[in-house]
């Protein structure tokens, strides 16, 4: 998945600015919207990048799952199963699998990959919507609203998966650390 995300973002920026030069030698408004879009685009990739980077560097998958801000509740766990988290969320990709294989990490170690996970989707759902202030610039406001909105909702979808996931994680920790 981080080869494909990383060929997505070079292909989007390549394709903003081939697009941008087409627009600026014809005039032409479909070029404009298309660079428009191919520019948002290259910027959710972008972005996702370098916010996955800069919690990597940071927190390197280290984190105080004890903290309350990690804790998932009864009524939280309770609307998950209403969604039907456990239904979709094996079709969801992961930038890397080996982060959450038991077969490198401890219960432990995930959990804590889960966090930064976590935190890299909420803070990339919120920076989704960056590119809308570009409307002022450019017009064409739809086509930010629609891909900060499809983004950010897509973020969430992961910050939902990682709570899921996390508590049944923390449930087994408990249990392997009970007195027998």
């Amino acid at each position: 998945m981080a080869k494909k995300i990383k060929l997505a973002a070079v292909l989007f920026t390549a394709g903003t600015a081939v697009l941008s030069v087409l627009y600026m030698g014809t005039g032409l408004k479909l070029f404009l919207s298309l660079a428009i879009t191919f520019g948002t685009f290259a910027y959710h990739f972008l972005m996702r990048l370098l916010v996955g980077g800069v919690y990597a560097l940071l927190m390197k998958n280290k984190a105080d799952i004890e903290k309350r801000r990690y804790r998932v509740g009864a009524r939280e766990m309770a609307l998950y199963e209403k969604l039907q988290v456990k239904k979709w969320k094996r079709g969801m990709p992961t930038y890397d699998p080996s982060l959450f294989d038991p077969r490198l990490h401890t219960w432990g170690e995930i959990a804590q990959a889960m966090c930064q996970a976590e935190l890299v989707h909420e803070t990339i759902a919120v920076l989704s919507f960056l590119p809308i202030a570009a409307g002022a610039w450019f017009g064409d406001y739809p086509v930010f609203i629609i891909t900060s909105v499809l983004a950010a909702a897509c973020d969430t979808m992961f910050v939902i998966m990682q709570r899921y996931n996390r508590q049944r994680i923390m449930k087994l920790l408990r249990r392997e650390s009970a007195p027998k």
